[in-house]
């Protein structure tokens, strides 16, 4: 399995936005749509082995995680106003359960950055994809890699303390800075690259 975990330190946590400002007045919620459909889009599939975490801090409702998981995810389509949907309308669900069902396979819960790291510890090894990092082609990836990023921003000097603490491997993606949705391609295809020759 893969795991991402994406903090979005503005990203809207109320589904009161319009789907034409997602950049805007949902707090630059496009980061996290354009890292879900990195996440799971694959030419004429989705990725059945992938779970994503979005991690909303922004506005009065903070946090809120909305979770994507590959297996279960029906209704997902690679524009992102129709993703921008379904993060929407999870955001909107009254929120019941530790994980409350949105869609098949999209989920909506109160964990904090820190609740996610708890949950995700113990089902594999923590990734921190870092500019200052290990190269990821020369770099061993855990069976299970949990793969942390931030969005336009780094992660917090707590959030960072936090993850620091599981001990995660750091890797850069290469000599230039990429956005986070890129980044997430380039593993993932650094990922498929791999298990293809072995």
């Amino acid at each position: 399995m893969r795991y991402f975990v994406i903090t979005g330190h503005k990203a809207a946590t109320s589904g009161d936005f319009k789907l034409d400002d997602i950049a805007g007045g949902a707090g630059r919620l496009d980061i996290l749509v354009r890292c879900v459909n990195s996440a799971f889009f694959l030419s004429h599939n989705l990725r059945k082995d992938v779970e994503a975490y979005l991690v909303c801090e922004g506005g009065n409702d903070a946090p809120k995680t909305v979770i994507f998981k590959g297996n279960e995810l029906r209704y997902l389509n690679p524009d992102e106003r129709s993703t921008s949907s379904l993060i929407r309308n999870a955001l909107m669900k009254p929120i019941t359960d530790a994980e409350t069902k949105s869609s098949p396979g999209v989920y909506v819960s109160r964990m904090s950055f820190f609740d996610v790291l708890d949950k995700l510890s113990g089902r594999g090894d923590f990734v921190y994809l870092k500019e200052d990092g290990t190269d990821c082609r020369e770099y061993g990836f855990p069976e299970n890699p949990i793969f942390v990023l931030g969005d336009n921003s780094d992660l917090t000097e707590e959030e960072e303390s936090a993850l620091l603490s599981r001990n995660p491997g750091r890797i850069s993606i290469g000599p230039l800075s990429l956005h986070a949705d890129h980044c997430m391609i380039v593993v993932n295809n650094e990922l498929d690259r791999r298990e293809a020759e072995a």
